[in-house]
């Protein structure tokens, strides 16, 4: 499992996953991006799942725990690029409304970030 986490000036955190999302693997990037949030750092997450193989019931648990650490601030989360299969299973989780058909620069403009780097 890789990861690549970017943070825009605005508070934006672009996730983005390559290979499996098991539960090994979404406990690292929990600590990491709680962590941010818990400090203010981010007010919105992108989790960009173009690249990624697999994702086990420990990757929708992450999100929707990030989701509820935004949940204060009003934070907001945006999926992208999940595959046939992993959208189904975000429907059945009812997260489907929060995946954007768009790319990661439009979604950034919609929310009022500026890309940092």
């Amino acid at each position: 499992m890789q990861q690549q986490i970017q943070l825009t000036v605005d508070g934006i955190a672009i996730i983005r996953l390559q290979g499996d999302l098991d539960h090994h693997a979404a406990n690292r990037i929990r600590e990491d991006i709680s962590q941010a949030i818990y400090q203010g750092s981010i007010h919105a997450i992108i989790w960009n799942l173009g690249d990624l193989q697999f994702m086990d019931s420990a990757g929708i648990g992450l999100i929707l725990g990030r989701m509820r650490d935004l949940a204060p601030i009003n934070g907001q989360t945006v999926i992208l690029n999940p595959s046939a299969t992993m959208q189904k299973i975000f429907q059945f989780s009812g997260l489907s409304k929060y995946i954007w058909q768009d790319t990661e620069d439009q979604v950034i403009r919609t929310l009022g970030g500026i890309l940092n780097g």
